[in-house]
């Protein structure tokens, strides 16, 4: 663990660019008091209103929490909710300067209505997402690229955290990766889908189900694992590919073709595991630009995720929080 730990200092000042789809998280907690007349649900009576940067924006405030300097590159809309999404990232301390007004369209905002019970025990009712997907175009895809421009060279890293909600288009990444590999800068990628436009970035990560699909391949057992992350780094061309696995751990294929698989760090404390894949390539991409090789970056992330899944909501990681839980391991070891 002592090589984990002394890569940690390594991350303060870091710079780096994140694109991606940006979102306005809000819940809007209330206490059960009565059914309703009007319809078979419970009223719930107002009690406080949260909200939190989502999206793309969470690997960004992880980043900032970490240490490094995150730099915001995205879309918002020009109203209220795009307004308090800025105010967020910047009461985190994350660069703002990259964020890109498209007045066409409202900014992301998920709402969640959350009921509130005795010893703040909490339970989602319903979920209503404002949003529309189109991809960007014209003048704003214009934009992102050029913020793009200005900001990449004074980068140490860019991160693409792509939620499929029309930020990352073919061009902007084609424009994306050009750039980064112009200046040398290491290319972390987190997709959910339409993985074929991030071919040839440094680091590819998603989950296992999303693999599958991508692959047309089961991947249920360990058996399957190797196979099928060698063939998704050969289809996209990159330097290695990480597979987040729930319950199981993570799995990565590094740039010497050796796979390796780390078991889960947490399994008895996991109460939300909303923006646990944020918290990883966070951590990867840091790691990386602090000098880690691919396996202790992933092994990093790892036990950054069992931190995160034991908070609610999109939840960031702090070093002293990562470095108590390395200690602690190396205590049982």
């Amino acid at each position: 663990m002592a090589r984990l730990l002394d890569l940690l200092p390594r991350f303060h000042g870091k710079r780096i660019v994140v694109l991606g789809d940006l979102f306005l998280d809000e819940y809007i907690l209330g206490r059960p008091s009565r059914v309703s007349r009007e319809a078979p649900v419970l009223v719930l009576e107002f009690a406080r209103r949260v909200v939190l940067p989502g999206g793309g924006t969470a690997p960004a405030c992880n980043i900032q929490a970490l240490g490094g300097h995150a730099v915001q590159v995205g879309v918002i809309g020009a109203d209220a909710t795009g307004d308090e999404l800025r105010a967020a990232l910047a009461a985190r301390g994350v660069d703002t300067a990259g964020l890109v007004v498209d007045s066409s369209r409202p900014t992301i905002l998920k709402s969640r209505i959350v009921a509130e019970g005795p010893a703040r025990l909490q339970q989602q009712i319903a979920r209503v997402d404002t949003i529309d997907r189109r991809p960007v175009a014209g003048a704003v895809e214009a934009a992102i690229i050029a913020t793009l421009e200005r900001e990449l060279p004074q980068a140490d890293a860019l991160l693409i955290s792509d939620y499929r909600s029309g930020t990352v288009t073919p061009a902007v990444v084609s424009a994306a990766r050009r750039l980064a590999a112009a200046l040398g800068l290491l290319t972390t990628v987190d997709a959910q889908g339409d993985f074929a436009k991030f071919a040839g970035v440094t680091i590819f990560r998603c989950n296992d189900r999303e693999a599958e699909a991508a692959l047309g391949l089961p991947l249920r057992t360990e058996a399957d694992f190797p196979p099928g992350l060698r063939r998704l780094r050969a289809d996209l061309g990159t330097q290695g590919v990480v597979v987040t696995r729930g319950g199981d751990g993570v799995s990565i294929l590094d740039a010497t073709d050796t796979y390796h698989h780390i078991p889960v760090t947490n399994t008895a404390e996991v109460f939300d595991v909303t923006g646990a894949g944020d918290t990883v390539i966070a951590v990867l991409t840091l790691a990386l630009t602090a000098g880690a090789s691919l396996l202790e970056a992933a092994r990093l992330a790892n036990y950054g995720a069992g931190i995160v899944v034991q908070k609610v909501g999109n939840a960031t990681l702090r070093p002293d929080e990562l470095a108590a839980r390395l200690t602690h391991a190396d205590d049982e070891c």
